[in-house]
């Protein structure tokens, strides 16, 4: 398996874009790949849209992610140079910022748009280290690949179970953390509850948690797509310390008004096809 995403990372990216408009037709067409549950996503997200629109909608989604695989192969291949020119960030300014102050940082992402390109595509431009929280693959060869890839522009994986350790032992460093936070926890861990996309949302509290005991600023990285295979980044502030008492979970209730109003904008480069609504909210649990 290495030695096919090995290969893969190898191809020119007109021919992983057609690779990629076969997985498309594959999942889409062919084995209608969670399709129901996208509908049903997208029906309960947009019920002022017409069928016809979330239509067209579901169906972009499938063919950006399509998309979105080949230029993930592609990325980890790519040069510092090459991820440089696709990924434009339009205001580096705001973290150069932190970092002239030696301040840490924490930097929340969402599966919007090509996700996989941000962690390298960033680390190639800022001048600071990057530690991004992520689920290690269950394959050891395969997570290897993948965390050696990341990692290539000052960007570093962290296992999730060894998130915490990591961020005591550099507690005092400016550094950013970044996470892709818009999953949704397991229904035994702490959780918000807000309204999202029109219905009770449940979304991880870690964020609020991790910018308190840092004492840092937290941003929100959007990404939006240009043209095909290029995107721009913007930086956009949530939360800056001192926190105040008693307003333990503003940063996450933030996050989510910006993604929506992010996904709004454009919503087939939303991951559609993740069940972000696992399980309904408890009957008494309020609701922001």
């Amino acid at each position: 398996m290495r030695y096919i995403l090995k290969f893969l990372t190898r191809l020119p990216l007109p021919l992983l874009y057609a690779l990629g408009s076969f997985a498309y037709f594959l999942t889409f067409h062919v084995l209608r790949w969670h399709r129901e549950l996208a509908a049903r996503n997208l029906a309960n997200s947009f019920p002022e849209k017409s069928e016809e629109e979330r239509a067209r909608i579901l169906r972009q989604s499938y063919v950006n992610l399509g998309q979105t695989l080949a230029e993930t192969f592609w990325g980890f291949g790519a040069s510092a140079e090459d991820l440089t020119r696709r990924v434009a960030i339009e205001n580096p300014e705001l973290i150069e910022r932190y970092v002239a102050e030696q301040r840490p940082v924490l930097v929340l992402a969402a599966h919007v748009c090509n996700w996989e390109w941000l962690l390298p595509a960033t680390g190639a431009q800022f001048s600071i280290p990057i530690d991004a929280v992520y689920k290690p693959l269950r394959v050891a060869s395969l997570d290897e690949f993948i965390r050696s890839t990341r990692s290539r522009f000052g960007g570093k994986p962290i296992p999730i179970k060894s998130f915490l350790f990591e961020l005591m032992r550099r507690a005092g460093e400016a550094r950013a953390y970044a996470m892709v936070a818009d999953q949704t926890p397991p229904r035994n861990m702490d959780k918000h509850w807000t309204r999202f996309l029109n219905q009770d949302t449940a979304f991880f509290v870690g964020a609020d948690k991790i910018a308190r005991f840092l004492d840092a600023p937290v941003l929100y990285i959007a990404m939006r797509r240009v043209r095909k295979g290029h995107y721009a980044v913007r930086l956009h502030v949530l939360a800056e310390p001192p926190y105040e008492d008693g307003r333990s979970l503003e940063v996450v209730e933030r996050y989510a008004r910006r993604l929506e109003s992010e996904i709004r904008a454009s919503p087939p480069d939303w991951l559609w096809v993740h069940n972000k609504w696992k399980y309904p909210k408890p009957v008494g649990v309020p609701t922001e």
